[in-house]
C-alpha cells in the first residue's frame, strides 16, 4: 500500500503536470503585454483593474471556498456516499450563484470608490480608465466563482489534472484574442480578453463535474442540511481571513502608485514569472493535500500530522533549488521573455531586480500555503485569520521600511519577507494547536541543503564563464537558459540522492505501484 507522503506527492505531480501548460501560457500572455504596452500608465490602470476583478480568483478559487467545501465535501463523499455528497454540490451551487450574482452588480456600481482606495496616486485620466476597464472585468468574479467550486468537486473525488489545466484554456483564449483585437482596441481588449477567458475557464470545468457524476446544477438549499450550514459557517470566517491577506496586492497597488510611473507594471511582471513556479509547486502542493489531510483525519490526528511534515517537506523539497536560480538568472530570465517592443531597458532591470527579491520569499509563501491548508481541513478559521492579519501587518511595515531605499524592489522584497514571517508564526501556531513537531530535522536538511550549495556553485561558475548571450537570437538565448537549469536539476537530484532523501523514495513508490497496475498486480 502507498504510504501518504508517496499518495501526496502523486496528487501533487498530478496538478503540477496541468498547471505547467496554463502558467507557460500566462508567461506568454504577460510577453505579449509587454510587447504591445510595455511598463506603461495604461498598462497601471489596467493592472488595477484587475487586481479588483481578480481578487474573487484568490479569495475564492484559492482560498475561502476550497478551504471551507472541500474538506466537507471530502469527509461527506467517504462517510456518507454520493448521493448526500451531491446533494451538497447542488445546494452549495445555489448559494453561490446568489451570492457572486450580487457581488458583481455591487462591484459595477462602486467601481469609481474602488478603483480611488486602490490607486489613490493616479492621475485623472488613469483612474477613469481604470473605472471603465474594472466594470467591464467584474463579471469575471461570477465565472471565476463557478470554477471554484467545480475545482473542489474534482480535487476530492481524486481528479487534479483537468482543473489544474483548465487556466491554460483562459490564457489561450486571451493569447488569441489580444492578438486579435489590441491593434484596433488598445488597452480595452485585455479587459474583454479576460472576461471570455474566464467564461472558457468556467465552462471546462463544469463540464467535467458532469462526467464525474457531480453536476454543477442548482437546487432550493435545504435548512436541515447540516453539511450546507458548516460549509457555510466556515465560509465567512475564511474569506474574512482571507479578505485580509488580499490586502497584501492592493497595498502593494497603493504604495507602487506613489513611485514613478511604470512600477506598478514592472511588479507585475516579476509576479508573473514567479507565477510558474508558484503555480508549478507552492500551490500544486497545497491544493492536492487539502482532501487529503481532511480524510486523514478521518483516520487519526497522527496521520494528520504526518500529512502536514510530508507536505512541508516535499515542498521545501522542490522550492529552494528554484528559489536559487531564480535569484542568481533573474537578469537572464527577464530579457529571455520580455526585452522586445515597447518593454526597454530600465523595464528589464527593474523586473530583474524585482524577481531577484519576490523569489526570496519562495521558501516562506511554501511553507505558509500548506500550513493554512492545514487549518483548513481542521476547520480552524480562527488560527488561519491570525496568519493572514499578521501577513498584511508584516508586509505593509516590511514595505514601508524598503521601499525609500530601494522603491519597487523594496515593495517586493517587502512580500517576501512577509510571507516568510507568516510561515514561522503559522508554524508556531499549528504547534500549539495540533502538536506539530519540526518536520526539517538535520538528517532531512544535510543533502538538501549540500545539494542546493553544490548546484548554486556549478550554475554560477557556469553563467560566469559561458555569459549570457544577449546579443544573439532568442533560439540561442532560449536554448543557453536550458542548459544551467538541466544542470542544476541534475546535480541537485543526484547529490540529494545519493544521500538517501525521502523524497526519492515517495516517487519510486509511484512508479512501483504504476507498475503493479500495469502488469495486473502480478509480480
Amino acid at each position: 500500500m502507498a504510504s501518504s507522503g508517496s499518495r501526496m506527492v502523486r496528487h501533487s505531480l498530478r496538478m503540477m503536470a496541468g498547471t505547467f501548460l496554463s502558467r507557460i501560457l500566462g508567461l506568454v500572455r504577460e510577453i505579449l503585454v509587454a510587447a504591445f504596452f510595455g511598463a506603461s500608465g495604461h498598462l497601471d490602470a489596467f493592472l488595477v483593474a484587475y487586481t479588483l476583478a481578480n481578487l474573487s480568483r484568490r479569495l475564492l478559487a484559492e482560498g475561502a471556498l476550497s478551504a471551507a467545501f472541500v474538506p466537507v465535501f471530502s469527509q461527506s463523499l467517504e462517510r456518507d456516499g454520493a448521493e448526500k455528497a451531491r446533494k451538497l454540490v447542488r445546494q452549495t451551487f445555489t448559494v453561490l450563484l446568489v451570492a457572486a450574482g450580487l457581488l458583481v452588480v455591487l462591484g459595477i456600481a462602486f467601481a469609481p470608490w474602488l478603483v480611488t482606495i486602490l490607486a489613490p496616486g493616479f492621475s485623472a485620466e488613469n483612474a477613469r480608465q481604470a473605472v471603465s476597464l474594472t466594470r467591464t472585468m467584474f463579471p469575471f468574479m461570477l465565472f471565476i466563482s463557478v470554477a471554484a467550486l467545480a475545482m473542489g468537486v474534482l480535487n476530492s473525488m481524486g481528479c487534479f489534472f483537468v482543473p489544474a489545466f483548465a487556466p491554460a484554456v483562459s490564457n489561450g483564449v486571451f493569447i488569441l484574442l489580444v492578438l486579435i483585437l489590441a491593434p484596433k482596441m488598445g488597452i480595452k481588449s485585455l479587459a474583454l480578453a479576460v472576461l471570455v477567458g474566464g467564461a472558457a475557464q468556467c465552462a471546462l470545468q463544469w463540464c467535467w463535474t458532469k462526467k464525474y457524476g457531480m453536476p454543477l446544477t442548482p437546487a432550493l438549499p435545504d435548512a436541515d442540511n447540516e453539511e450546507l450550514k458548516k460549509v457555510l459557517k466556515l465560509f465567512f470566517p475564511y474569506a474574512a481571513g482571507l479578505s485580509i491577506n488580499q490586502l497584501i496586492p492592493v497595498l502593494s497597488r497603493v504604495l507602487g502608485s506613489f513611485l514613478q510611473e511604470g512600477s506598478i507594471s514592472v511588479l507585475n511582471y516579476a509576479d508573473r514569472i514567479l507565477q510558474l513556479p508558484l503555480g508549478l509547486f507552492v500551490v500544486a502542493i497545497s491544493q492536492a493535500i487539502l482532501p487529503l489531510l481532511a480524510r486523514q483525519l478521518l483516520v487519526s490526528e497522527d496521520a494528520y500530522r504526518r500529512g502536514i511534515e510530508d507536505a512541508l517537506r516535499f515542498a521545501m523539497f522542490i522550492v529552494l533549488p528554484v528559489t536559487a536560480g531564480l535569484v542568481i538568472f533573474s537578469d537572464e530570465i527577464v530579457h529571455l521573455l520580455f526585452v522586445r517592443g515597447a518593454f526597454g531597458e530600465w523595464a528589464w532591470h527593474a523586473t530583474s531586480m524585482s524577481l531577484a527579491m519576490f523569489a526570496l520569499g519562495l521558501p516562506g509563501m511554501a511553507s505558509m500555503n500548506v500550513l493554512l491548508r492545514a487549518f483548513h481541513a481542521k476547520g480552524l478559521p480562527r488560527e488561519a485569520m491570525y496568519v493572514a492579519i499578521t501577513s498584511v501587518v508584516t508586509y505593509f511595515a516590511f514595505g514601508l521600511l524598503f521601499m525609500k531605499p530601494l522603491a519597487y524592489a523594496g515593495l517586493a522584497l517587502g512580500a517576501s519577507c512577509s510571507f516568510t514571517a507568516s510561515a514561522v508564526f503559522a508554524g508556531f501556531l499549528l504547534r500549539r494547536r495540533c502538536g506539530l513537531e519540526m518536520p526539517f530535522k538535520i538528517g532531512w536538511l544535510k543533502p538538501v541543503v549540500l545539494g542546493v550549495l553544490v548546484m548554486v556553485v556549478a550554475v554560477w561558475l557556469f553563467k560566469n564563464v559561458l555569459p549570457y548571450p544577449l546579443r544573439m537570437g532568442i533560439l540561442f538565448r532560449g536554448g543557453w537558459m536550458v542548459m544551467p537549469i538541466f544542470m542544476g536539476a541534475s546535480i541537485y537530484g543526484f547529490v540529494t540522492w545519493l544521500g538517501k532523501s525521502d523524497e526519492w523514495e515517495w516517487i519510486r513508490e509511484i512508479f512501483l505501484e504504476k507498475s503493479r497496475h500495469e502488469t495486473g498486480g502480478k509480480g
